[in-house]
């Protein structure tokens, strides 16, 4: 899968990226599910839910793409937050070139966030599945 993330153009194709990949490993995808209320009280959604279909281990992947810079990288630290109130492990999936280097840096750095170039292993890796 090595450069598919040049494939993405917006924030809908990556979150639909990361369902394909996950599809084709064998877990099952849900897209935009629905998972109670954030503080303020706005409707809390995860981009995609990926399942085990055997031991029903799950992670939600919250998808951020930018492709100019921009302000939407300053919601990252947030979202790293927010996903620590989910009732499963969260991680974040980010693609595009609008990111800064020092943001990529902080991502990375949280043991939270992956970019999508690199998402096949880390999944092969958390869900237990063969490895390449």
């Amino acid at each position: 899968m090595a450069g598919r993330a040049l494939a993405v153009k917006r924030g809908g194709e990556l979150c639909e990226d990361v369902a394909r990949l996950g599809q084709s490993l064998g877990l099952e995808a849900y897209q935009q599910y629905r998972l109670g209320r954030r503080l303020w009280g706005a409707v809390r959604r995860i981009d995609v839910i990926l399942r085990h279909p055997t031991n029903g281990r799950s992670l939600g992947v919250e998808c951020k793409y930018q492709d100019s810079k921009g302000t939407a990288e300053e919601k990252l630290p947030s979202t790293i937050q927010d996903i620590s109130a989910w009732p499963m492990d969260g991680l974040v999936v980010f693609a595009g070139t609008g990111f800064t280097e020092n943001m990529k840096s902080y991502l990375l750095s949280t043991g939270k966030a992956i970019e999508f170039a690199d998402l096949e292993p880390w999944l092969r890796l958390y869900f237990g599945l063969p490895l390449l």
